[in-house]
């Protein structure tokens, strides 16, 4: 793409706010998943404590349940989905600042409760900002659109990840969790900014409906559960890897936070090239094609952690691994957000994108305790191998269902046409 052409395209506001928006909805989950676990393991909670705390991540698995409530109530200010944008926005960072000022102290039973709340709030932010996406985006404009977005998304975790770990050691942890509290304020002020969608859809006229409408649409497809079981399974490797993996770097291997921060903090410009990388890739090689490489590649990266468990505390493995995993995670992350996007009814996009996201929130809620029970057992090496064999399921399912996943999105290739479902 030309540089000028690019620069018309950023120029384009409804394109152009989609990444201080994806910022705005990736923030949070990092600060009630992977910083939140390092918080604890420096405050000395042991792994099987750290590993119950990802349970505080149910809401994102859930989210389809309230997602027609907020298709079907209508804020009084700014709109459908604008009004309910900014509520969840700065709920979200008062959330964040009530964990910073409780910290895990001698109850981070307490802790848990506030980021589950946060967790709640920050999925039912993904719901209207999926929904308004969806609304805003003219159809020619959803590819890039969406790319944006990721990359805003993915830019947000890292931050909140290599960024706060490298905070934490000079300014302590209550005080980072408040700036990046604070930092919250970028998406509302880009919801004050953003633009009505020119045609904005009629909100549903009952509750049931809202519920009843996209379910029956989405559950009576044929093979509807080889879909489920693939958007369940094709992420779950990279989920059960991630689980632990801040524990492993600091509590397992004896790096530093701030050693982890800064490299993570390289991870940012990786996955951005990842993402960047994936998009042409899929213009070229197509849906089904790319799904399978791309899951191919994730599955792969979980072994540059086994390597560095071999290794011992080599900074050149540590910052290999992290360079991989997030190169690759910016690739497959594309992939199964175009995925997940066409197999979205448009009418109903709130509930059916909230349903399938939720069901790929499993993996990551759920890993977490039964990670730290095989950790115990066969140690990190093992228990990285094992994430690689587990990766592996999704990306047959690809195979089998290549089929059906040509026929669901349309079309055999992801190119500039077909770029508007990305």
């Amino acid at each position: 793409m030309k540089t000028g052409s690019f620069i018309q395209i950023l120029a384009n506001r409804r394109i152009a706010i989609m990444l201080p928006l994806g910022f705005a909805s990736g923030l949070p989950l990092a600060l009630t998943s992977g910083t939140l676990q390092a918080w604890l393991t420096v405050a000395g909670l042991d792994l099987k404590t750290i590993g119950i705390f990802t349970l505080v991540g149910l809401p994102y698995t859930l989210k389809f349940l309230w997602a027609p409530l907020m298709d079907r109530l209508v804020p009084p200010w700014l709109g459908r989905r604008r009004g309910w944008m900014l509520a969840t926005q700065m709920s979200v960072a008062l959330g964040l600042a009530a964990m910073a000022v409780t910290g895990p102290g001698q109850r981070p039973e307490i802790l848990g409760v506030l980021a589950l709340v946060v967790a709640f709030l920050s999925a039912s932010l993904d719901i209207v900002f999926d929904a308004y996406r969806t609304d805003v985006l003219l159809r020619p404009e959803r590819g890039f659109g969406a790319a944006v977005w990721v990359n805003g998304y993915r830019c947000a975790l890292l931050i909140a990840s290599a960024g706060a770990l490298l905070l934490a050691d000079y300014i302590g942890w209550q005080n980072t969790y408040l700036l990046l509290a604070a930092l919250m304020a970028v998406g509302v002020v880009t919801i004050l900014v953003s633009p009505e969608p020119s045609e904005p859809g009629a909100a549903p006229a009952s509750l049931a409906e809202a519920i009843g409408g996209p379910l029956k649409e989405f559950f009576t497809r044929p093979g509807v559960i080889g879909l489920l079981a693939l958007i369940v399974l094709y992420k779950l490797g990279d989920a059960v890897a991630a689980s632990l993996q801040t524990a492993f770097l600091i509590g397992g291997m004896g790096f530093s936070v701030s050693e982890v921060g800064y490299v993570k903090g390289l991870g940012i410009g990786a996955t951005l090239i990842g993402a960047l990388a994936g998009g042409v890739a899929m213009a070229k090689l197509g849906m089904v094609r790319s799904l399978l490489l791309f899951g191919l590649l994730q599955a792969i990266s979980n072994l540059g952690f086994m390597w560095l468990a071999w290794m011992g505390k080599s900074y050149m493995a540590l910052t290999t691994s992290i360079l991989v995993e997030n190169v690759t995670g910016g690739m497959g992350t594309v992939a199964f957000v175009a995925l997940i996007m066409s197999l979205c009814d448009h009418r109903y996009t709130a509930t059916q994108f909230a349903l399938l996201s939720s069901l790929e929130a499993l993996g990551r809620v759920f890993s977490g305790r039964p990670s730290a029970e095989l950790v115990e057992m066969v140690g990190w090496a093992q228990f990285f191998f094992w994430s690689f064999l587990v990766a592996l399921p999704g990306i047959w399912l690809v195979w089998v269902l290549r089929t059906q996943l040509h026929r669901e999105v349309g079309r055999d290739a992801l190119g500039v046409a077909g770029s508007a479902d990305l």
